[in-house]
């Protein structure tokens, strides 16, 4: 499964709005055992590492993060559908921001922790609106 965007994936998220924030929806799913460069973890203990790394980084550049929460139970899907362990929500000021954040050195050093303990991830780049 896939963990990291692909080219067409980045050029979808830059055709929306530039000048708004966007709220990254991750959606994770943790190895049960990380990576043996993690020596015992979880798969989940190793993210976490990234995860406390990653939100200095975002807060630094203007970003937040807003919520996380461990999934309990999906109350509508369908058998086969993928399974999560954790939803994640983190406002960045643009999406060029994120790109900027994302492709940075220091997010490049600590990824390893996050390749580490992620079986899947689903990030889903969300725009505010009005219903």
């Amino acid at each position: 499964m896939a963990i990291y965007p692909n080219k067409e994936r980045i050029e979808e998220l830059m055709k929306g709005p530039a000048d708004q924030p966007v709220v990254m929806v991750n959606l994770l799913k943790f190895k049960e055992r990380a990576d043996e460069s993690e020596g015992d973890a979880t798969g989940q203990v190793a993210y976490g590492r990234y995860a406390e790394q990653m939100r200095k980084v975002v807060e630094s550049q203007g970003g937040r993060f807003i919520w996380a929460g461990r999934v309990d139970s999906k109350v509508i899907g369908e058998d086969g559908d993928p399974e999560f362990d954790v939803v994640a929500l983190v406002e960045y000021p643009s999406r060029q921001k994120f790109i900027e954040i994302a492709s940075s050195q220091k997010v490049g050093e600590i990824g390893e922790h996050r390749s580490a303990g992620l079986e899947m991830q689903w990030l889903i780049a969300t725009t505010q609106t009005q219903f």
